[in-house]
Parts: C-alpha cells; structure tokens; sequence
C-alpha cells in the first residue's frame, strides 16, 4: 500500500490526529483533495493573552520566506476567534507518524544529517529576526512528502507570555529548556537544547560518539555552557565526525604498516650461531708470483679477475631483476590499495574498512611472491622494495583524500 492508497482507506475513519502545543495536526478530504488542518485547542482559545499570541503568529507567517516554513491561514467562527489553521497545499507529515510507520528511514545514510542540516537552517533565519522555535520534538518537526527535507509550523516564542508554558507544551516539555519553563531568558542557546534532545530522539539511545559529544554539550543545564548557536553545533558535529573518521583512517593504516613491516622480518631467515674454527697454518710453498712471475704472459687469468667478472654479471642481472619487479608490482600495488584507500570507501564503518584492509594485505603479499618467483630475486630484496613501494603509495592517496576533502567533495557527512 502506497501512501496515497493509506490516506484513502483512513478517510472513512477518525483523521489520524497529532498533538501540537497548539492544537491538533490532522488531514481530511475536501472535494476530492487532502488538506491539513490544526483544531486550535479550545482551553487555549479563552485565554486572551494566547489569542493575541496566535493573531501575531498568523500575521507574521505570511511573511517567513524560508523554504522550511510551513505557512497557513486563519480559519475564524463567528465572533472573530481564530478556531482552526489551514495549512498550505503540500503532504506534510509529523515525524513522529513518519517514524511509526517507517521506522527504518532513520537508517537511511543521509536522513539524520538532511533533518538536522534542514533544522539549523530555518532556526537561524528565525534568529535573525528574533524568533525561537523552542520545542524541536518528533511531533513539531514535519517531513515534506518525497524529501527528507524537516519543515516547521508554529514557534514556541510567541508564546513566551503564558503563565504556564510546561502545560503549555504538554508531553513535548522535556524537548524545552529548563530556562523557558521556569521563566528564564530566552535566546538562541534556548533552540541549541532542544535541537540537542531532538537529536538524541533520532537514535533512541543508541548514538555514535560523535553526536553523542555534542548532544551532550547541547543539553547542558546552564546556557553558559553550551553551543552559542545551532550552526555552532552543526559544525561542531562535522568536525567531531571528521576527526573520528581520520582517526580510524590513522588507525587502519598504523595496522596495515605494523602488519607490513611483521612480514618483513618474518621473511629473513633464522640465523644459526657457528663456532669459530681456527684454521690450520698454512705450509711454505714455492710461488713463482713471488718471484715476479705474472700469469697474464702465459694467458691465464686470475681467480679474482674471475670473481670479479661474475661479480659484476650477478649485479647487472639483479639490476635488472629489482627494475622489472619495482614496475610490475607498484603497478599492482596501486590498483589493490586504490580499493579502500578513496573518499568514497572511507565513508564505510571502521569494521568493514578493517576487513577488507586484511583482505588487502594478503592480496599484496601474493602479488609480492608471485613477481619474486617470476623474476628471480631475492626475497629478502623483493621485501625491501614492496615495502618501500606500499609505504610511498599509502602517503600519496591520503594526501590525494585530503586534497579532495579541502575542495568540498562530501565524504559521508
């Protein structure tokens, strides 16, 4: 059942009602075509001082231009009393019935961050013209239908005036700062708490470490001590992911070089300790080089011009040797290593990365003793070489990882 097809099998019953501070959220059919509504709530209606709130909050709503305002229009009764609000046409859903139904959406890789992000927006452009939103709740805060864009409706500051705002806001109170309850002043760092204990209902406890710093830091009882505004601790929390993600980065890496430098030495050999032996002294004997006799008159070489010569074609062909190892395995290296080391892997759990980190180093280390055997070389040679060629590899995709960081390319924020 899509969500056209639900809103069609409730219309023969009782609209589905959410409770706002103010009234209650509901869509009917009219006329073939689904509108929003809020009953104003009747208790409130006969208090004079919340009716002249509400007249100022519809005649200032007309003017909100930001794309996160949700805007709407007075229904009055006969003597005048604003009754209901009719919202603008659109599909707006309270998260709170967004979440009953389709719980997993929470799990969506970008809908936390687009909420929030959403959220900070609006909140400083309502700052900038001196209101407070003051109770950020999963019943307050709407998604627009087909967008995991947030939208907000009625703002909590126009309303600061009531006698009693803790009944005010109901079952939503624990999303408001203890300043606002009790009287307090109210100012930006009021919409920090309660975006901070919206956020911490997003996760139903179970938070990563970064948004839990900085919900903790957003909720704290006296003002003083948290964010001084919304796009302060948005940015705070950008910048606690980063570092949490360089981090596991740092550490993957310090693992890939410790395991690196483990096969290195495990691939020397045991050395076996061997008694010197004192050599027996050698006999005189007649040496016609003594008496300066050269060898060369007679066509012969020496022993050590042999050695030597052999020494020489040893050293050209484990030149040549090392040369055509170096070329075929950084090549190989490059490839293997390009497979987790890019923005858009890094953005993976610390757990897969360390899994396929493994993976990869017994991918280069097969590829190592492959070319060993194909060229002939030293083990102990062809080590040094992988070793050094890894090393050079890993710094430059890092410094390439952090280039593209620094010219804006999202990396799972």
């Amino acid at each position: 059942m899509n969500y056209e097809e639900l809103l069609a099998a409730r219309s023969a019953k009782k609209p589905q009602k959410t409770k706002l501070p103010i009234g209650s959220f509901y869509r009917e059919q009219q006329d073939g075509k689904w509108r929003s509504f809020i009953d104003i709530d009747t208790a409130l209606n006969q208090n004079i001082v919340f009716s002249k709130s509400l007249q100022a909050e519809c005649n200032d709503n007309v003017t909100l231009a930001s794309t996160h305002q949700i805007h709407f229009s007075p229904v009055t009764d006969s003597q005048g009393d604003i009754i209901r609000l009719e919202l603008e046409q659109g599909t707006f859903l309270p998260l709170e019935q967004l979440l009953a139904e389709s719980p997993a959406i929470v799990a969506h890789p970008t809908f936390i961050d687009s909420v929030m992000s959403s959220l900070v927006d609006i909140t400083t452009y309502l700052h900038d013209r001196n209101i407070r939103h003051l109770c950020f709740s999963p019943s307050t805060v709407f998604i627009r239908k087909g967008t995991q864009t947030a939208m907000l409706l009625s703002h909590g500051s126009y309303y600061e005036n009531l006698s009693d705002l803790e009944a005010f806001f109901g079952n939503d109170a624990k999303y408001v700062a203890p300043e606002v309850l009790t009287g307090g002043t109210i100012d930006d760092k009021s919409d920090v708490y309660s975006l901070g204990k919206f956020m911490e209902s997003l996760f139903d406890g179970d938070m990563p470490r970064e948004y839990r710093a900085v919900a903790s830091k957003a909720t704290s009882e006296k003002p003083e001590d948290r964010y001084n505004t919304p796009a302060d601790m948005l940015k705070a929390l950008k910048r606690k992911r980063e570092t949490f993600r360089m981090m596991v980065f740092f550490l993957a890496a310090l693992a890939l070089s410790a395991l690196i430098i483990w096969a290195y030495f495990d691939a020397f050999p045991e050395t076996t300790t061997v008694e010197y032996v004192k050599p027996v002294p050698r006999q005189a004997t007649d040496d016609l080089i003594d008496d300066g006799f050269d060898p060369s008159e007679l066509g012969v070489m020496s022993a050590d011009s042999v050695r030597n010569e052999e020494a020489e074609i040893q050293r050209t062909y484990q030149a040549k040797a090392e040369e055509i190892f170096r070329k075929k395995y950084e090549a190989e290296a490059d490839r293997i290593l390009s497979k987790i080391y890019n923005t858009g892997y890094m953005s993976n759990s610390e757990k897969k990365f360390m899994t396929e980190s493994e993976s990869t180093i017994q991918e280069l280390m097969k590829v190592q003793q492959q070319l060993t055997d194909e060229t002939n070389l030293e083990p102990t040679r062809a080590q040094v070489i992988a070793s050094d060629i890894i090393e050079r590899l890993t710094e430059q995709k890092k410094k390439q990882i952090g280039s593209t960081n620094s010219r804006g390319v999202q990396t799972g924020e």
